[in-house]
Formats: structure tokens, C-alpha cells, sequence
């Protein structure tokens, strides 16, 4: 084997597969060995080394130098399928480390494939596998759709490196928030605490450490920019931002947001925050078959009871009532026990003993005893509790069992006659009350109508009165008008009569047609 060329393939494998040098020639000389022992027998005390500064072989057997042309030859002959197998195993272990130090880290790659609901990724150098237990409920992924992902575990597999990949992990939240917001990933803003139901909804506690920086508001982003990219690659998962606090008083009901609390009662003994909200926040306080209430007891890591204030006063007084029924136990320290957050016999059965003889001034005995009996009653209700739910599931079958009988033989069920003739009594009723609302409707209609006759006849009435009146004031505008003009007829006769009279005097003073001859004459 030529030096160069070896050294030549070893820089090469380093550059270019990321093997160690030392791999390669340690590998170069366990399949120098391995070849020269089956030429000189299995027994032989057989040892190659290799110079790593110029590549020279030296060879030992059983005390005795092995000439190089025949290393040369050996290693030309049977070493090459030792070299690529541990070329590969070198290969498969720099994978390995290089994805087990990006463990929690986020990844990039692109969908090769989905076989049996697992999808294949291809990363730098390798394929790896999303599950379907790791993917999100009700996304699916497409050949060449690009998808991100957390590494969540690595191992070796034969000459392969077996990547597995999740998107349900809680930190893919977290990688989100710090590749899409700037200050997440400079430190300014801290993610304190991280809770995940994945697809569904996701609470991420937030803190600032510069004060002019709201960390709120940056995470969202204007107009919600920045949340929106994060909830899009999450196919839609809520996210809640609340504020971090290291006061439970504080943080509790912001965890719990956006319903309202009123008060939040800390029970230390037990870890349990009992948190009183209002009748109408209770369900919203809850949420969803119990996600807000799930999700912000492991944001706050207490363990978060909601109720309303009339739900605590008559659980108290049940606690307190059933405790006092314990042989040995006080109604002060019954008292005492419920101010600590003990409600029930399953709480009393896990309280640490030398809390309950502080408090009571007890002997481990006694409180052995309590804490035994407690454990009694809370197995015996479990019990209690099992049988009723056996029993109602049992009832539910059999009244299926005999609704499907039923149904065969064309019947109708008991339960389902009773509800039919419960319907028709209903129905009935709904007639007759609708008969006796239009008869009440059509009493009011003839009463309005006769009402309106009424009003129309005394309108008509007193029209022809104003009209008789109108009428009547006409007629005697017109004798006065007519009487006026008769007055007034008078007087021009009166008026005319002095005129003719004058005339008349006239004509007798001055002659007449005498005077009037004698008038022209002179002229």
C-alpha cells in the first residue's frame, strides 16, 4: 500500500465524512491484522502498526519484522472490506454525536415520504423519523412540504443512525418563540414556565428584564404578527402569553386568565391553591373538559382547585363533619386540617405525620391510627363510587339491550311510549292552548271592531253636527250679507233723491228752457 495514497484517503474521509483520523488508521490497522493472521494462522502473535506522520508500516509475528512489500500485499488483498465497515461504523458514530448534541434542539427538513402514518425527514446526512404518536393530532405531511421538528431521540440502528423526531415535545414552543421574537432569542425576554397540550393549547409564562419592554405585547406582536407565525406552524394551536410572577397569589390567576378570580386561597402543607371565582367565570375558569384549569396547574406548579364561594363553605363543612367522625380526632384539629387545604379522606391519607403531631399534640401512634381509618373511608367511598358508576353503566346497557329487542320485534319501548304519549299529552296541550289563544285573540278582534264601529259612528255623528252647524252659520252669513245689500240699496235711493230735488231747483231758479233761449241770444 502506497503512504501517500493513505494518507491521502484518510484527510479525505476527515474533510469530507467528518472521521476522526485516528478512527482511520486505527481501523487500517485492525484489518492489517485481522488479514495477516488468516494468512499466518489464527494462533500467530501478530501486531501492525502505522506511522501517522508519513504512513509506514511495521510488522511483528510471533518476535519476527514482517517485510513491507508483504504488509503491502496483504493489505492490498483482503483489508478493503474491514476498512469500509469501520469506515461506516466511524461514519454512523460522528452522526450520532453530532444529533445528540442537537437533542431539544429544532431541526428543518423536507417530507420524503409518510408510510403507516410515519413520516420520513430528510436532515444533513441522514433520514430521520416522525412518528405518529409525535405528530400533531390532524396534521398530515405532504412529499417535499417543509416541516420543523424538535430531535427527540437518537440511537444507533445496525450501520445506521436512527434520528426520531417529535412535534408534540413542549420545547418546539419554545424554539419557536426564540427564532421568531428577536428579544426571546437576545435574553432581553425570558420564558420562565411552558405548559402543552399539543394541537390544542399552549401557555407560555413570560418575563422582561428590561422595564421599557413590554413582554407581553412584544411577543404578540403588532397586530398579532408574531404569535400569528408561530400559531400557523402549530396548524392552528392557541397559545396564552401571561405574565411571569414569582407570587402564586399573582401568577395563579394569570395563568388562569381570561377568567376572573376573586381570591386564591394557598394551602403550603398540601401544594393545593384553592381558587374562588364567580358563578359565571366557573366554566370558563375550568375550561374545556378541564384544559385551562390542567394546563395552568403545570404553568404554576400547584395543584388548582376552582370553586365557587358557596362550594368551599358547605365543603368545608362536610370535611369537617366527616373528620370529626375519626376516632381520635378533635374538632380543633378537624379545624385545623381544612385550613390547611385537607378536604377529604384521600387528602388526611397522604399528610405527613409529624405535620398532623405538631399540629394536634398527638403520638405517632394516634396518628397512625387516623391516618389508617382515613385510608379505610376513602377506599371504602372509591368503592362506593365504582359500584354506582358499574351499576348506571349497567342500567344504560340494558336499557339498549331491550330498545334493540324491541326494535326487532317491531315494538316500541317502554321508555320510548312513555315519552311518546308524554309527547302527545304535550302536543295537546300546546293545541288546546293555541285554540284557546286564537279564541282569546278573535274575542279581542270583534271588541277592537266593535270599539272602532263605535268611534266611527260618533265621528260621523259629530261630522253631521259640524256640518249642520257649518250649514247653519252659511245660512245666517247670508241673511246678514243679503240684509247689508238692502241697506245699502236704501241708501243709494236716498242718496239719488236731493240730486233731483237740487236739479229741480236748479231748473226753477234759472228759468228753464227760457233762460237758456234767452242765454244764447245775447250771445
Amino acid at each position: 500500500m502506497n503512504p501517500n495514497e493513505v494518507l491521502r484517503i484518510v484527510d479525505s474521509l476527515h474533510r469530507d465524512k467528518n472521521i476522526d483520523p485516528e478512527i482511520v488508521f486505527q481501523a487500517i490497522e485492525a484489518a492489517l491484522t485481522s488479514a495477516a493472521r488468516k494468512q499466518y494462522g489464527e494462533e500467530s502473535d501478530i501486531a501492525i502498526t502505522i506511522d501517522r506522520e508519513t504512513c509506514g508500516f511495521t510488522g511483528v509475528c510471533d518476535g519476527v519484522e514482517l517485510d513491507t512489500e508483504v504488509i503491502g500485499r496483504i493489505g492490498a488483498q483482503t483489508a478493503k472490506q474491514v476498512i469500509i465497515q469501520k469506515i461506516r461504523e466511524a461514519e454512523r458514530d460522528a452522526l450520532i454525536e453530532e444529533y445528540k448534541e442537537q437533542i431539544s434542539s429544532m431541526v428543518s427538513g423536507i417530507v420524503q415520504r409518510s408510510d403507516g402514518g410515519a413520516t420520513t425527514v430528510a436532515l444533513s446526512g441522514v433520514e430521520a423519523i416522525l412518528p405518529r404518536s409525535e405528530q400533531i393530532q390532524g396534521e398530515s405531511h405532504h412529499p417535499n412540504e417543509r416541516v420543523r421538528a424538535i430531535v427527540y431521540e437518537v440511537k444507533p440502528q445496525g450501520n445506521r443512525v436512527k434520528v426520531v423526531l417529535s412535534r408534540k415535545h413542549p420545547n418546539l414552543v419554545r424554539r419557536l418563540f426564540e427564532q421568531e421574537i428577536p428579544e426571546v432569542s437576545d435574553g432581553v425576554i425570558t420564558i420562565n414556565e411552558l405548559a402543552r397540550e399539543p394541537g390544542y393549547r399552549s401557555k407560555v409564562a413570560v418575563s422582561s428584564s428590561d422595564q421599557r419592554i413590554d413582554c407581553v405585547g412584544a411577543c404578540v406582536g403588532v397586530r398579532g404578527n408574531r404569535i400569528k407565525n408561530i400559531v400557523d406552524e402549530l396548524s392552528g394551536e392557541r397559545i396564552d402569553i401571561v405574565r411571569w410572577s414569582d407570587d402564586p397569589e399573582v401568577l395563579i390567576p394569570n395563568a388562569l386568565q381570561p377568567a376572573e378570580v376573586e381570591q386564591v386561597l394557598l394551602c403550603d402543607m398540601i401544594g393545593r391553591a384553592i381558587v374562588l371565582v364567580r358563578e359565571d367565570q366557573l366554566s370558563l375558569a375550568i375550561g374545556r373538559r378541564g384544559q385551562n384549569v390542567r394546563l395552568a396547574s403545570k404553568l404554576s406548579g400547584w395543584d388548582i382547585e376552582i370553586m365557587t364561594a358557596n362550594e368551599l363553605e358547605d365543603q368545608i363543612e362536610r370535611a369537617v363533619a366527616g373528620f370529626a367522625e375519626l376516632d381520635g380526632m378533635t374538632e380543633d384539629l378537624a379545624q385545623q386540617l381544612v385550613e390547611q387545604g385537607y378536604l377529604s379522606y384521600d387528602d388526611l391519607s397522604v399528610i405527613e405525620p409529624d405535620a398532623m403531631m405538631e399540629m394536634g399534640g398527638m403520638t405517632e401512634d394516634q396518628v397512625n391510627a387516623i391516618v389508617t381509618e382515613a385510608e379505610n373511608k376513602a377506599e371504602a367511598a372509591e368503592r362506593a363510587a365504582a359500584e354506582e358508576r358499574r351499576q348506571q353503566k349497567a342500567a344504560e346497557r340494558a336499557a339498549e339491550q331491550a330498545a334493540r329487542e324491541a326494535a326487532a320485534r317491531g315494538e316500541t319501548p317502554a321508555g320510548e311510549e312513555a315519552t311518546t304519549e308524554e309527547a302527545a299529552t304535550e302536543e295537546a296541550a300546546t293545541e288546546e292552548a293555541a285554540t284557546e289563544e286564537a279564541a282569546t285573540e278573535e274575542a279581542a278582534t270583534e271588541e277592537a271592531a266593535t270599539e272602532e264601529a263605535a268611534t266611527e259612528e260618533a265621528a260621523t255623528e259629530e261630522a253631521a253636527t259640524e256640518e249642520a252647524a257649518t250649514e247653519e252659520a252659511a245660512t245666517e252669513e247670508a241673511a246678514t250679507e243679503e240684509a247689508a245689500v238692502g241697506d245699502v240699496a236704501d241708501d243709494a235711493v236716498v242718496a239719488e233723491t236731493p240730486v233731483a230735488v237740487k236739479g229741480e231747483e236748479l231748473a226753477v231758479d234759472g228759468g228753464g228752457p227760457q233762460a237758456e233761449e234767452k242765454e244764447s241770444t245775447e250771445m
